[in-house]
Order: structure tokens, then C-alpha cells, then sequence
């Protein structure tokens, strides 16, 4: 899967696409502080689930946030399940 990143203000969004025509999965935060994000919420397409696109975007998110030195506030109820199912994350969750 093919993950972007767009980020505008204190916000920003991790959309996964399989294919390029297909409606993308979303993760939208929001940035506390430049070193706090809250995953707010992540939206899988009909097509993609069962694909492991949230999982992927998950996965995505946490790279980003090891990457950048960043904490995440998982509020989503899907990001904070993927967070609780990882303690291998726990290096950048806050709960």
C-alpha cells in the first residue's frame, strides 16, 4: 500500500491507497506540540477492509513518530486498540 502525508497547520492526515483510483484510508491527528500528536481518527473504505490498511496506516503513524521523536496520544478507538495489541509501540504512545 502507498502512504502519503500531508500536514497544514496543527493538523495533517496519512491516507493508503492499494490503487490509485480506489478512495483512500484516512488517519487524521492532530499536533499538540511539536513533539505531541493525537491519532483522532482513521476511516478504512468498504473496498480495503480486510486488507490490513488500517494496520498499515498504524504502522505508518508510529515509523513517523520514531522518525520525527514525537509522542502519540492514541484517541481513536481503532489506533488506541492496534497501540494496547503492540507494546512493542510503547516507546512513542502516551496513553
Amino acid at each position: 500500500m502507498d502512504i502519503t502525508s500531508e500536514e497544514a497547520g496543527s493538523g495533517g492526515r496519512y491516507e493508503g491507497r492499494i490503487v490509485e483510483s480506489e478512495t483512500p484510508a484516512v488517519m487524521t491527528y492532530s499536533r499538540a506540540s511539536p513533539d505531541l500528536i493525537i491519532v483522532d481518527h482513521t476511516e478504512v473504505p468498504e473496498s480495503m477492509r480486510g486488507k490490513g490498511a488500517g494496520q498499515a496506516l498504524a504502522l505508518f503513524a508510529i515509523e513517523q513518530a520514531r522518525a520525527g521523536g514525537w509522542k502519540i496520544i492514541p484517541l481513536c478507538p481503532f489506533f488506541r486498540a492496534q497501540a494496547q495489541r503492540h507494546p512493542d509501540w510503547a516507546d512513542v504512545i502516551k496513553f
